[in-house]
């Protein structure tokens, strides 16, 4: 192999509008699911609400009809709030305590509920009814009744949301479906990634405004790995661990490589921030392994998913070789013969190391951006 090897250059980060697109794309089974759910429940409205002299066949498409629009509405609002996440205002409302967050979505979900709600009325019952539906009884219990129940599964799925991610998707379907109650091999490309000086900086600003500092660096990269579709497995310290899973795909799982550049940018766009709260823009290292895990759920009273196996030991020790060398990301040869690496980086021709607990040897590559 060469001392350097050309790679694809990682994708820019998108835009709002990019994002929402992106996520419709993503989420075609959400976008059908929200659908016929909806359709579902305006059936069962109308059956449960309405009076039985009205319902006909064709009533019962309109309740059909206008559960849709309800259920798509609902599906929208949270991929706004999703795509959003970047913006000012989706930072200040991730950085908001949960039962704010929780209230305002819902809020902000109620109120688009009655505005497609009440224009799904006018438009599916003006030909029939023309506006004999719009009397004091609809407005004093029809509406109403909209209203409470469009905030009630806007609370229902704020909480949902907020819950999945407090304890990851990974572990609420465990919980639900109990995927992970036994032990389950899966091929992950694992990541270990802590913030360079954390020791030293404790000494110089404080254990408190340390913390403070790998708060706020942990919540700046979360958009980073979720964009490059990476999960984040947990925090330990001033460590944070990705996976993704390994794929035949080359591109996708050069995405572990691309998300850690994108993280170098977001900090680096971020560095006059940093400066003026805590006097110091973060540094931080990567080391990236890929190979089996075992999977299982954990704890009772509080349940987490650990991660078992050599591959998980040798991220980890791939990640001290990157501070022994002053690099700042270190791969693997296993993970490298398996990617596509991004076009503007270059990849060092590699040594042979010795982790810790292992007696193999572990193909170890420096990784960097072309000057």
């Amino acid at each position: 192999m060469s001392a350097y090897t050309r790679v694809s250059r990682p994708p820019r980060e998108r835009s709002l509008g990019a994002a929402l697109i992106a996520n419709v794309v993503r989420q075609r089974g959400f976008v059908a699911a929200a659908a016929a759910c909806g359709f579902v429940i305006g059936l069962g409205y109308r059956y449960v609400f309405n009076p039985a002299d009205e319902g006909t066949v064709a009533n019962y498409l309109r309740s059909g009809v206008h559960g849709v629009g309800i259920g798509l509405t609902v599906w929208a609002v949270q991929n706004v709030f999703a795509s959003g996440a970047n913006s000012r205002l989706g930072v200040a409302l991730r950085q908001a305590p949960v039962a704010v967050e929780v209230l305002l979505r819902a809020l902000a979900m109620t109120a688009a509920l009655i505005v497609v709600g009440f224009s799904l009325q006018l438009a599916l019952y003006a030909e029939p009814y023309r506006l004999r539906w719009l009397t004091p009884v609809w407005l004093d219990t029809e509406l109403p009744r909209i209203v409470m129940i469009g905030f009630g599964i806007s609370l229902v799925i704020g909480f949902a949301v907020e819950i999945e991610r407090l304890i990851g998707g990974p572990l609420l379907a465990s919980v639900l479906l109990g995927t992970y109650h036994r032990p389950s091999r899966s091929r992950l490309i694992v990541m270990f990634l802590d913030l360079a000086n954390s020791t030293r900086l404790a000494e110089s600003m404080g254990e408190v405004r340390v913390h403070d500092l790998i708060t706020r660096f942990f919540f700046d990269i979360d958009q980073p790995i979720a964009d490059f579709g990476g999960v984040v497995h947990s925090y330990v310290g001033d460590e944070v661990i990705v996976s993704w899973p390994a794929t035949d795909d080359p591109a996708r799982n050069a995405r572990c490589v691309a998300c850690f550049f994108a993280i170098a940018r977001q900090i680096e766009r971020l560095a006059p921030e940093y400066q003026l709260e805590f006097g110091v823009k973060p540094g931080f290292r990567a080391g990236v392994h890929v190979g089996t895990v075992v999977i299982s759920e954990c704890g009772d009273r509080k349940r987490q998913l650990a991660f078992f196996g050599d591959t998980m030991n040798v991220a980890s020790r791939l990640c001290d070789h990157c501070k022994a060398i002053g690099g700042r990301l270190v791969i693997s040869g296993d993970l490298l013969r398996i990617i596509a690496v991004p076009d503007a980086i270059v990849i060092d021709a590699g040594q042979r190391i010795e982790p810790r607990g292992r007696q193999a040897l572990v193909e170890a590559h420096g990784v960097e951006v072309r000057d």
